[in-house]
């Protein structure tokens, strides 16, 4: 082989195995890692922190499922709060550092109006529910073992990587992420922006609707992609009443309790 070819060659696997050399232990509890990290591809992030203006934003997608205690989970149901998603694995030892903050940055602003919801990825219950135990963990974790869900984001600001957290404003819409492992000042300077966004502005980019993404919605959190009527007049949309659907047209939502 040529030696270009060669150089070529080892420069690439010396990149792929810089990246896959992130996330590789085992959680404490003593339980591995489910599969081999590096055919899942998954790599420890770099640090990269993004928050978009609202006209830049994405909705959502319908991220549904059923959480570590058994529950269902919805995300659109949470329209009208902000909600950050955190994607962890057990057996990750940055989610495992910024674990404790995570929970007491969520003591400190569910009251505000903030949802917090953990996407545990490529794991096993039973390592899972350890690390719930262990660092006393109280919002609701999605079970997402083959990383379908985490997926479900490539269309907005995708979460590439484990951990990633990711900011919903209470549009629906994906407004912020962190990629890598967060701590409590670094949550903050996600979260405190989209909390002090004015809760009826919208920025063009669409919402999540109970029915779906993006598009029509109904009920209580009607969507705001397009003309929305019930007790108020949207904004940017025709609208009428109270709170009617809010974005630009592209849809139709009925709002706030007795919408249709």
């Amino acid at each position: 082989m040529p030696l270009r070819a060669l150089l070529l060659r080892a420069a690439a696997l010396g990149a792929v195995g810089a990246l896959l050399a992130g996330c590789t232990q085992q959680v404490g509890a003593g339980e591995p890692v489910v599969g081999n990290v590096a055919e899942q591809g998954y790599v420890s992030g770099d640090g990269a922190t993004t928050i978009l203006a609202e006209g830049r934003r994405s909705p959502a997608p319908e991220l549904t499922g059923t959480t570590l205690a058994g529950e269902p989970f919805v995300l659109s149901d949470h329209l009208g709060e902000v909600v950050v998603l955190n994607v962890w694995a057990s057996w990750c030892a940055p989610c495992r550092a910024e674990a404790q903050d995570l929970q007491q940055v969520y003591n400190e602003v569910r009251d505000a109006g903030v949802q917090f919801v953990g996407l545990n990825t490529r794991d096993s219950q039973a390592a899972a529910d350890a690390f719930v135990e262990r660092f006393g963990l109280t919002y609701p974790n999605v079970v997402d073992t083959d990383g379908t869900r985490q997926l479900l984001f490539h269309d907005t600001l995708p979460p590439g990587a484990i951990p990633s957290t990711l900011v919903i404003d209470r549009q629906g819409r994906v407004a912020a992420r962190a990629i890598g492992e967060v701590d409590r000042s670094r949550l903050l300077g996600l979260i405190e922006p989209i909390l002090a966004e004015d809760p009826g502005a919208t920025g063009g980019g669409g919402s999540v609707g109970s029915n779906g993404a993006g598009g029509s919605g109904s009920g209580d959190a009607g969507g705001s992609d397009g003309a929305g009527s019930g007790d108020s007049g949207g904004a940017d949309g025709a609208g009428s009443g109270d709170s009617g659907g809010a974005g630009a047209a592209g849809g139709s939502g009925s709002g706030g309790g007795g919408g249709s």
